[in-house]
Parts: C-alpha cells; structure tokens; sequence
C-alpha cells in the first residue's frame, strides 16, 4: 500500500468515526466515549498525514508513534462503546475490523521506520 492509499483509508476511516459518533445516543456515557472515539479515531488521518511530511526517518518514526497510539486508543473506545452495549455490534463490527488493521499496519510501520529498514522517505512526501 502507498502512503497516498493509505492516507487516503486513513480518512475515510475518520469519515466512518464522525458518522458513528452522530449516530450514538445522546446518554453521557455515550456521549464521553464517544468524544474520546471521536478525537482518537480523527487523530489517526491527521497525524498520518503529518508523518507523511516527515523530514527524516527519527522524525517520521516518532510521528508514527503517535498515529499508532490513536488507532489503538480508537480500537479501544471502539471496543468500550461496543461492551458496554451502547451500540450494536453488527453496526461497529467492520469498523472494529478497520482499526485493528490500521493498528496492526501502522505498528509495523514504525517498527521499520526505527529498525531502519528500507524506508523510502522520497515516496512518504507527496
């Protein structure tokens, strides 16, 4: 996958958050999950783009970081909304499914981006 393909599922992966984030009900603990779904799982696309901007591969791995701890805090809350019933797994299930690749992508990428593996830091800026 390309940085521009996966910039581009990134968003579309924060799309699919604010949806669900308008779509919980408006109980607070929904409301308080769901905020923090909502700052986490919009972080993901954000902060992508911005390690995609990286000037070295340190500033790059570093930023990394940062977008895989908020595709797992996404997972997390996704997980929390969906346990604690507030809303039905067959409406979160694909997007459970999403954060975890994303997590899992995401982690191995920073892990080769600090063992220094064949990263080519001309295709991260486009």
């Amino acid at each position: 996958m390309t940085p521009e393909e996966l910039r581009q599922r990134s968003r579309r992966f924060a799309e699919r958050i604010v949806a669900i984030y308008r779509a919980l009900p408006k109980s607070p603990e929904a409301q308080v999950m769901g905020k923090q779904l909502l700052r986490a799982g919009t972080s993901v696309a954000a902060n992508y783009r911005s390690a995609c901007r990286s000037r070295s591969r340190s500033e790059f791995a570093s930023r990394m970081a940062v977008v895989m701890e908020e595709a797992d805090e996404s997972l997390f809350w996704l997980g929390m909304i969906h346990k604690s019933g507030i809303f039905p797994e067959k409406k979160l299930s694909s997007l459970l499914a999403e954060a975890n690749e994303l997590t899992a992508i995401f982690t191995a990428s920073q892990h080769t981006a600090r063992q220094g593996k064949s990263l080519n830091h001309k295709s991260l800026n486009h």
